[in-house]
Formats: structure tokens, C-alpha cells, sequence
């Protein structure tokens, strides 16, 4: 199953059904680590550390430093960027989806746009 860090800015209604759908979900949420007033950079290189999925709704910057770690040949165990038009029930069912049917490592130095 995966390892998710959800970042700050992410809805936690959308985590809160997740958790109820997938009680065996391994997420932990930025301010829970820490992680809630670092960069972008910072927060991708704590998720390389641990080998944790960030879950974001920023499409901008966060994907962007992903790329950046790609190319440097830095390690990215993967991003999923939920659009924040997506509706909160469409975005739990996907997420269920893509930890309960994931391995660990399918996702390494790929940013995934929801829906799919």
C-alpha cells in the first residue's frame, strides 16, 4: 500500500473519506511532520526521505519542483494533484483507488493530475 504526506493546502475533507473508506491508510498530513511552514522543495525532499506520495492541490509550484527533482536525478517516490474543482466524493473514490491498487514504487518521478 502506498505512503501518502498530504500537504498543507490540501482539503482534509477529501482525507477525512479517505481515511473512513481505507482504514489501513499510511497518511500523514504536513503539520502533523512539521512540514506546514516549509518550501515546496523541502516538503518533496522529506516525502524522498520517507518514500511518501505527495498529495496536493497546487498545480503550480509543487508540480514544478517535482519535475526539478526528476530531472536532477533526485528521488520522487510521485505526486497526485487533485484539481480543487473536483468533487470532494470523485476525489476520495479515485485516491481509494490508486493507494489500494498501487505498489510501492509505481509512481516513482510521476506527477498524476485528477481525475484521471
Amino acid at each position: 500500500m502506498l505512503r501518502l504526506l498530504i500537504d498543507q493546502d490540501f482539503d482534509h475533507d477529501i482525507l477525512r473519506g479517505l481515511r473512513l473508506r481505507t482504514s489501513e491508510v499510511d497518511a500523514v498530513t504536513a503539520r502533523e511532520v512539521g512540514l506546514d511552514r516549509k518550501s515546496d522543495p523541502e516538503v518533496l525532499a522529506w516525502a524522498a526521505t520517507q518514500r511518501r506520495i505527495v498529495v496536493t492541490h497546487d498545480r503550480n509550484t509543487m508540480t514544478r519542483y517535482a519535475y526539478d527533482r526528476v530531472r536532477d536525478g533526485q528521488p520522487m517516490p510521485g505526486v497526485f494533484v487533485v484539481s480543487r474543482e473536483m468533487p470532494t466524493g470523485s476525489a476520495i473514490a479515485e485516491l481509494q483507488v490508486l493507494v489500494q491498487c498501487s505498489q510501492e514504487g509505481e509512481w516513482d518521478g510521476l506527477v498524476v493530475f485528477l481525475p484521471l
